[in-house]
């Protein structure tokens, strides 16, 4: 089912309040929320409209992370204007040339973006984290029972949750180890955009970000959901990431133990868009995700994990929950 794009009541006059009088309103995009994107144009340039609709919406934690990473240099859009009791934030327009499309078209620009994207979550390293929740091990928890709360369900296994929950318990505490750092939670190549003529990656949909293992992030770049990313470049960024940081077995470990619990969750959440929210296109990245999460839990750190796994869904069962439900 398509997102309704038609502008939200009040956007007209909000734009009036902030400068943009008379621009023309066009769709961009909606995404996985109910967040609608939208392109405020006049003859002098552009602005995007974020429409996130109370109660379902509260744009204040993404207003406060755009403000924290601009703040120290990094590329989130500028705030123009806030409207709370609408849910509407007119921000800065990043174009729309994202670093997916880039490689998928210029692939010879590959190692370039990715490790420009690097260097930003190495930079991240040198802050002290914002003053926002922490990713603590009850989040983590309960992110990864997504997978059991709902794509367990949908392909008809009744599984083992108290093994679960215990299998968890045991390598959790790796992931909560090391420092910390703004943990931004959505960053890959379709929320990194290329702005200006230097095309420098700026950075989309942090609102959900939290304090926690800056190898989270990592995960959520070479481990994306959304485009295949080999292991071989996978491996090589990673080890970029370990040679300037400094890093070495234990990080590795905690990488693959996000790594799973991110994968668990994305399978769980894909599962969630199609049977509730009815949008059929998630499943079908479940594949993918899948192929992430056995390479992660190949992993020894993560024995008990996949322990539970093998016993409890077997290899036949993972994949797109529509097909193997049906």
């Amino acid at each position: 089912m398509a997102p309704d794009m038609t502008p939200p009541p009040g956007a007209a006059e909000f734009l009036a309040r902030n400068g943009w009088a008379g621009a023309d309103i066009l769709p961009v995009a909606g995404d996985a929320s109910f967040r609608r994107y939208f392109r405020a144009v006049t003859s002098s340039g552009s602005a995007i409209l974020m429409d996130a609709p109370p109660p379902h919406e509260d744009p204040r934690p993404f207003i406060k992370v755009a403000g924290w990473l601009v703040e120290r240099g990094f590329g989130a859009p500028n705030v123009h204007g806030v409207d709370l009791d609408q849910g509407l934030v007119l921000i800065e327009d990043f174009g729309d040339v994202r670093m997916r499309e880039t490689i998928d078209a210029t692939p010879d620009r590959t190692i370039e973006l990715y490790e420009a994207a690097i260097d930003i979550l190495i930079a991240l390293r040198q802050h002290a984290p914002a003053e926002i929740p922490p990713y603590d091990a009850r989040v983590l928890h309960r992110e990864a029972n997504l997978l059991t709360e709902w794509y367990c369900p949908a392909i008809g296994i009744d599984a083992d949750q108290a093994g679960y929950d215990a299998a968890w318990d045991e390598v959790i505490s790796i992931a909560l180890e090391g420092p910390k750092v703004t943990v931004l939670r959505d960053f890959h190549a379709e929320n990194l955009m290329l702005t200006g003529a230097g095309n420098v990656l700026g950075l989309l949909d942090f609102q959900d970000a939290l304090v926690g293992h800056p190898a989270y992030d990592l995960v959520s770049l070479l481990q994306d959901a959304r485009r295949d990313v080999a292991p071989e470049l996978e491996a090589v960024m990673l080890d970029r990431y370990k040679r300037q940081t400094g890093e070495g077995r234990e990080f590795e470990a905690a990488y693959h133990v996000l790594g799973a619990q991110r994968n668990a969750k994305i399978v769980g959440i894909f599962t969630r868009l199609w049977k509730r929210d009815g949008k059929p296109r998630y499943p079908t990245l479940c594949p993918r995700v899948w192929g992430y999460l056995e390479r992660d839990l190949a992993h020894p750190a993560l024995g008990p994990v996949k322990a539970w796994f093998d016993a409890n869904i077997p290899p036949e069962k993972r994949g797109d929950p529509m097909v193997i439900g049906a």
